[in-house]
């Protein structure tokens, strides 16, 4: 069975040994920490005890857990398609560049582009946005004009969604394991002012964005937003979460 997660695709083997009552139809989605030594298991199924019902499992990762990042070729062609139309059409984000070069970056780069396919999911609506010419490297970022939808009402990290979580508070996630999952980095103060100099962007969301060590250490952490046609820089504590805060990433290919 190739099962859909948030941020990966993962073939169980024997999954009727941890929930013997589930039947085909009935699984119909779970999300996971990747970087645990277990799968977090939400698990939404339907049968003739229980009409809607919700659980969750805890199972360990296995040698018949296997991960797999690439994409088939109907959703590399589909997001190909993408790319170049919002590519064309946002000339101003990466002029002197050409698609063809770009594309065929990616087509040697299955992986990368299994992570902009996970940045497009999630409502990223990745852009390149620069090109490296000392590496070669083009990069992306994260270009919705809000915070992508599939990355709000989470945490900074997992220190402070795990302080949430014992006070019986649950977030959706952290930024930061989030991030790693989908393989992007989240965007720098600098960074975030340099995208918001190709439009205006989180002007009714805002984004969190790398935290230096030192206010991390005392508990913060820090996001961004434009209003009144300005670029804010704010704090808050990491364990914080709202639904009209995300996270944007970067990917270089």
């Amino acid at each position: 069975m190739l099962s859909h997660l948030s941020f990966f695709r993962v073939h169980f083997v024997i999954l009727e040994t941890y929930v013997p009552m589930i039947n085909p139809g009935t699984f119909l989605g779970f999300f996971t920490n990747p970087n645990s030594n277990h799968y977090k298991v939400n698990v939404f199924l339907q049968n003739r005890f229980y009409k809607r019902r919700t659980i969750t499992i805890v199972m360990p990762k296995s040698s018949n857990t296997v991960v797999k990042k690439e994409l088939s070729p109907k959703q590399r062609e589909e997001l190909l398609s993408i790319l170049k139309t919002r590519f064309e059409k946002n000339m101003n984000r990466h002029k002197g560049l050409e698609w063809a070069k770009v594309q065929a970056k990616l087509e040697d780069n299955g992986e990368k582009l299994w992570s902009l396919n996970e940045m497009e999911r999630t409502g990223g609506e990745p852009d390149v946005v620069a090109h490296d010419k000392k590496t070669g490297e083009y990069i992306f970022y994260d270009c919705s004009a809000q915070s992508p939808k599939g990355r709000v009402n989470v945490c900074y990290d997992r220190e402070g969604q795990e302080a949430r979580e014992k006070k019986g508070i649950h977030p959706k996630g952290n930024a930061i394991d989030m991030a790693a999952a989908i393989g992007i980095e989240l965007l720098t103060e600098e960074q975030y002012r340099e995208l918001q100099k190709l439009g205006n962007f989180d002007t009714t969301t805002s984004s969190w964005v790398i935290t230096p060590s030192d206010i991390r250490r005392l508990g913060g952490a820090i996001f961004m937003d434009r209003r009144y046609n300005t670029v804010f820089l704010y704090h808050n504590s990491a364990p914080s979460f709202y639904g009209v805060r995300g996270f944007r990433g970067s990917l270089r290919v």
